[in-house]
Parts: structure tokens; sequence; C-alpha cells
């Protein structure tokens, strides 16, 4: 794979997914070597001069109005990274750590942070070897960006701290000496610029929005499955009515059922039944999984505005030579979506669990109770939907937003935080939930679907029906289901279903 060269300024999806998920290998491009060198010999002449300039001459935060010598600025970065490696609890996954590594990177090379080249040379070093700095996952408030988890990341580049090397732990300077370099002597502003920015709640939501991505496919998937096995009608996903309130998700998801069930013999065998319409969790699916995915593009478009974004502080102008303080840093833009995130998923989830209840319960159609070709003596699916509902009623709590929180800290100078890194982390868990929940509607609705031979379901949902069964066989009997669960999860999360659904429509 080629590498990608950073400039700052033209990183996008997929180049990030290359590098985070497929190790494609970065360098620094020439345009911002030169620009980086201009905005560091700024930095430099400013550092000489009388006049304060915040982190450059000055403590930080509510200490802003303390002045620091001449003699003490290479200390004053040490001590900045040093003290605010305060983190705590497990460490980001390594896709986490890579794609925090990168973001850093690309904001440094845009040239506004007066940080030597060699920052960058040091940490797309790291990424490209994939020594991993051990950054724990909380304690940012998204205030000054992501404080906490960017100094544990600072930290490996003076040799302290400690970062995975391929299985194992090892001290900062150890894992400098695996790839052959010697702890950083940070100068003026440098400290700083490693350590304002959102690139750890960055991170964790572009590696969330692809999740996302893969479960609202997933969701229209699974939908369709069980609208076959409940023998619901498509008439709700008639085109005449989607343009009629014409959200773009609305329309592509009622174009995706349409497609997935094009041809079922099980739709025509009751074509003319007595049943005017389906429960809203059938055929309210075009509004609702279509408004995720209007919510998703709204998500993307303010990731990739952020990933090309310069957001330490204070920022330097080099044309003009002027150092100006700001407030980049601030994570609500990200706070907002993610939790705008989190309600989304949490409602696709949720009437995900629906339809499995509808599944399992007899009194909805000819199904047998619970899905078991023998119920009584067995169970069925039972227990699966009292996980779905376990999990969908969590997803709900977790779905409360971070981002209207707020705990003034630094003396009361960062008196308005965002929380970003908050509404990150528990969207982690609503997407796995919401992974394990699609996974019991897949397993409920090809139960179902296999009461209905001979009928055929339709082609799309065949292809579904094929790549469940190659990992889970029919329940005729009671047996242990977390396995069956566990597998279908990893097939939803694998992202093989959209081509499914790419099939689909393209047939």
């Amino acid at each position: 794979m080629k590498p990608l060269f950073l400039t700052g300024e033209d990183l996008t999806l997929r180049s990030f997914y290359e590098v985070v998920l497929d190790k494609r290998p970065v360098r620094v491009s020439p345009i911002a070597t030169r620009r980086m060198a201009a905005a560091y010999r700024v930095v430099k002449r400013v550092a000489a001069r009388a006049d304060p300039v915040y982190g450059v001459t000055t403590g930080f935060g509510k200490l802003a109005d303390q002045r620091i010598s001449p003699s003490d600025i290479e200390q004053l970065q040490l001590n900045l990274v040093r003290s605010h490696a305060a983190g705590v609890g497990e460490p980001l996954t390594r896709e986490e750590t890579r794609g925090v590594l990168l973001l850093r990177a690309n904001v440094l090379a845009r040239g506004h942070s007066g940080v030597r080249a060699l920052i960058v040379e040091y940490l797309l070093t790291l990424l490209n070897r994939d020594v991993l700095p051990v950054i724990p996952c909380r304690g940012s408030v998204g205030a000054s960006g992501d404080l906490a988890p960017l100094a544990h990341l600072a930290l490996i580049l003076i040799g302290e701290g400690e970062a995975f090397v391929g299985t194992s732990r090892r001290s900062g300077r150890a894992a400098l000496a695996r790839v052959g370099l010697t702890p950083l002597h940070l100068e003026a502003k440098e400290g700083l610029s490693l350590l304002n920015g959102t690139q750890a709640m960055l991170a964790l939501g572009l590696l969330a929005l692809r999740r996302c991505e893969l479960l609202v496919d997933a969701a229209d998937i699974a939908g369709a499955l069980s609208l076959e096995a409940l023998k619901g009608t498509p008439v709700a996903f008639d085109p005449r009515i989607h343009r009629l309130r014409p959200y773009r998700g609305q329309a592509a998801v009622a174009s995706n059922l349409r497609a997935l069930v094009a041809g079922s013999e099980i739709r025509a065998s009751h074509v003319h039944c007595p049943r005017v319409q389906d429960a809203y969790s059938l055929r309210c699916m075009p509004q609702v999984h279509g408004a995720v995915r209007d919510a998703l593009d709204y998500v993307r478009s303010t990731l990739c505005i952020e990933m090309n974004s310069v957001t330490d502080n204070p920022l330097v102008f080099p044309e003009r030579e002027e150092v100006l303080s700001g407030g980049n840093f601030h994570g609500q833009p990200l706070g907002l979506v993610l939790d705008h995130l989190a309600i989304a998923m949490t409602e696709l989830a949720s009437i995900s669990e629906r339809r499995i209840e509808r599944l399992i319960n007899p009194e909805y159609g000819d199904l047998p109770p619970f899905l078991s070709p023998h119920p009584g003596l067995n169970s069925g699916f039972m227990l699966a939907q009292v996980t779905a509902a376990a999990l969908a009623s969590e997803n709900k709590v977790l779905s409360h937003p971070a981002s209207v929180d707020s705990i003034p800290t630094s003396g009361n100078q960062e008196d308005h935080v965002s929380m970003g890194m908050g509404s990150a982390l528990k969207l982690r868990q609503i997407l796995s939930n919401a992974e394990h929940i699609l996974a019991i509607e897949l397993l409920c609705a090809a139960q179902g679907v296999d009461f209905h031979r001979p009928l055929r379901a339709g082609a799309g949902s065949r292809q579904t029906m094929k790549l469940i069964r190659q990992r889970v066989a029919h329940l005729d009997q009671d047996r242990v289901l977390a396995p069956d669960i566990e597998r279908i999860r990893a097939l939803v999360a694998s992202g093989v279903l959209t081509t499914v659904l790419s099939t689909s429509r393209h047939t």
C-alpha cells in the first residue's frame, strides 16, 4: 500500500481507516514540513521576547498569569506533560490509539502549532512501527481538548510512560529504543501543542462512525428478514409514499427493504390476507432507520471537518508572526454529535428489540411460541429476547447526553467543558449492545423464515439466511444460545451484510 503523505488539511475517512485498521504507512509531506518550520521559527522568536505569550512564557490554565523565565521554558513543557498524565481506567484499544497518533500528527502537520517537524516524525514512527502508547481512557472533560489522554501519548516521546510493543507492555524509554529513537527534549510550546486538542474523542468517534455505518445496513437486512418471518407487507415501502416526505435516509431504507424482499414467495402466499397494515416496528422501518441514516450524515460531516481542523492553543500565524489565543480545543462540536449518534443507535436497537418480541410472541402471527418446534419442553428464543430487552434498556440509560453536563475545572478558568470524551466512551457500549440486539433479531428472524418452508424468501433475504446458517444451525432442541449470538454479532460487525445489501440493490 502506498504511503499516505500528511499535509494537515486533506485527511479523508478512507485514508484514516486505511492507516488505523489496515496499517497503511504514513509520511509527512514536504509542504507540511516547510509550514511547521516557519511556525517553529516564530515560536523561537516569541520565546525570546519580554511580552507574555500563553503557554510559551506563562503557566497554564488558571496559572496563565505566572511568568516563566527563558531559562525555565523547556522545564515548563516537561512539567506540563508529566503533570497532565493523570488518566485512569483501561487503556484505549490498539485501533483507537493508532487513530489518536494519526490525528495528532495531522493537526501538528498543518503548521499552526509551532512545533518542530521532528515531533511529527516521532509520532509517525511509533504509528508505522505499531508501538502504541498506553493511554488510559478516562480523565478528559473535553475542555482544553483531551488533556489527560494526550499527555499519556506525549509521555512516550520523552521516554516516560508505557507503550504496547507487540503483545508486551514496555517502558516509554524501552519502546523508543525498540524503534531506534531516543527521548525528546521538548522545546518552547511543544508539550502544550501535544496536549491541546480533541484527537482522543475524535478517534473514538471516527471508529464508532464506521461501526454505525455497518449497523444501519445490518438493521435493514434484519428488518427485511423479520418482515418475511412475520408475513408482513412491503406496501408501506412503496416509493410513492416516501416521495411525499422526502428525507434521504427514509427513501434509502424503503428502497433497501423493497430490494431485499423482491421475489419473495412468502409474500406472494399472503398477498390477499385480511391484514391491512403491520405494527410500527415493521411498517415504520423507513422512517426510523432512515432518521438514523440522516443522523449519520450529519455526524460524518462534523467529524470530517474536525479531522483537518487545528485544535490546539495558542495558534501560530507565521505570515504575520502572531501567536493568538483562542478556544479551538473545546470539544462541544464533537460532544453534541457523538451524543446524537448515541441516541440514534439506541433507537435503531430499540425498534429491533420490538421486532424480536413480535417474532417470539405467538399472539402476533402463525409462528410457534418462542420459535421452538417443540414449545413447552423447550423454551426456544425466550431468553434471547430477554437479553435483547436488557441491552435495549441499558442503551436508554447510556444515551442520556454527556454534552449537556459541565463541571468547571482549573480554578474555574475552564468554567464550561464539553464532556465529549464521556460521549465517545458510552457510545462504545451502546454500539456493542446494538450489535448484539441485531444479532438476536437475525437469529430469530432466520428461525421464523425456516418455518415457512418450502416457500422461499426474497433473494436478499435468502443470501442473509445462507450467511446465518453457515454459522448457526436451525434451533430444533434447546441449546446454549450465547455462542450463536456471538457468531452472528461477529457477522454484523464484519461488514459482510453490507455486501448483501449492495447485491440486492443492483439485481
